[in-house]
């Protein structure tokens, strides 16, 4: 996968591939738990009820889509089976034509694929909205600080009128940001974004913006997962779990977060709710 090579947004593109699968599946034995969180912090199947009164179909947009990871999770962790007969029709955007695959399989009623984008957010076609509802979870962290403007603004007029965005995101004290800043402070590159970055984007794009914070840990036993979801954090495969410890920066906070062979890694959320 060349797993070091390039800079932030290029290595993730690199690592949504066919070769990447092992470190993914190994990544999300640990990650899922983010998108269940989120399925379980609001009443996703009410909000949706209420959308489907009048309409024959809810338009939902799912911004760098992975694979398919919150979709999946509002099926299990929600009442959305609840709403079986009207269909949630999902277009799928991502810059990677593997996670679109893998988004669109692993979708099932209420929900069905709808329209591709293989583009990044900011080069969205300004007339594929309006959108019931407009998501991207967990999927900024690569989009560079620069170009949140404009990523935003793109997002922001996806949004129908009475519609709504939601944006899941990780807060600087999160596992996620804390973690890839070591990563950066001897090899140099562009920072993961933040939720704070994030949202003062939507605010400055004219948006209203509600925050809402949830926390929660991440513990893993095992040490193959625990590799595999730690370079998934970097999306660097070139640094097995040894050479992380023996980093003098990924080293001491590793051991930080480690104790009787079980590592504890603290999550903190934003999810951000957002309106025209």
């Amino acid at each position: 996968m060349g797993g070091a090579d390039g800079d932030t947004f290029d290595r993730s593109l690199a690592h949504w591939s066919e070769d990447g699968r092992e470190e993914m599946e190994a990544f999300y034995a640990v990650a899922t738990q983010d998108y269940r969180e989120l399925a379980e912090a609001w009443d996703w199947a009410g909000w949706l009820t209420k959308r489907l009164e009048g309409q024959d179909e809810v338009r939902i947009l799912d911004v760098a889509c992975g694979s398919g990871k919150f979709p999946r999770a509002l099926r299990r962790h929600t009442a959305l089976g609840d709403l079986e007969g009207t269909p949630l029709v999902l277009d799928l955007l991502d810059p990677s034509a593997f996670s679109l695959e893998e988004a669109a399989a692993s979708l099932a009623p209420p929900m069905r694929a709808g329209r591709r984008f293989e583009v990044k957010l900011q080069e969205l076609d300004a007339d594929a909205g309006p959108y019931d509802i407009v998501w991207a979870t967990h999927a900024l962290y690569a989009l560079p600080e620069a170009e949140l403007p404009a990523g935003a603004a793109v997002f922001r007029d996806a949004i129908a009128p009475d519609g709504l965005g939601f944006i899941a995101h990780a807060t600087e004290n999160a596992h996620y940001l804390r973690f890839y800043e070591r990563y950066l402070r001897r090899r140099g590159g562009t920072p993961y974004a933040s939720a704070a970055a994030v949202a003062d984007a939507f605010r400055g794009a004219g948006a209203e913006v509600d925050a809402r914070t949830i926390t929660y840990r991440h513990v893993i036993t095992d040490e193959g997962v625990l590799e595999g979801y730690l370079q998934r954090c970097l999306f660097d495969d070139t640094l097995d779990l040894e050479a992380m410890r023996a980093d003098p920066e990924l080293g001491p906070y590793l051991a930080e977060h480690t104790e009787g062979g079980r590592a504890t890694f603290e999550q903190e959320v934003a999810m951000l709710f957002i309106r025209r």
